[in-house]
């Protein structure tokens, strides 16, 4: 017999290992502190289906992952900007894994 309780988790795992993420990386000009970090993580969070961003103040890059298999560029860009931030280079990192 059919037992739904016990398939849930693993339909669960197949439509989690289905859904592709997107992944960029921006280049930015003007990171100078640990505020500027901080102010321009919290901005890009906002966006839907984004899952993580980690912004690098040695690099001066930040990297943005999606659950959503397409990140908007231009709200990427535009976000960066109104940060008080240049958005150098952006760039689709292909997921390795």
């Amino acid at each position: 017999m059919w037992n739904a309780r016990l398939w849930m988790p693993v339909i669960a795992l197949l439509l989690s290992a289905a859904t592709t993420a997107a992944t960029i990386e921006v280049d930015v000009q003007g990171l100078t502190c640990a505020f500027c970090v901080d102010s321009l993580q919290r901005q890009l969070k906002k966006i839907p289906d984004i899952e993580q961003v980690d912004v690098s103040l040695k690099n001066k890059k930040v990297r943005i992952v999606s659950s959503a298999d397409h990140i908007d560029i231009d709200r990427i860009r535009e976000i960066v900007i109104d940060s008080g931030f240049t958005p150098v280079n952006i760039r689709s990192i292909e997921d390795d894994g």
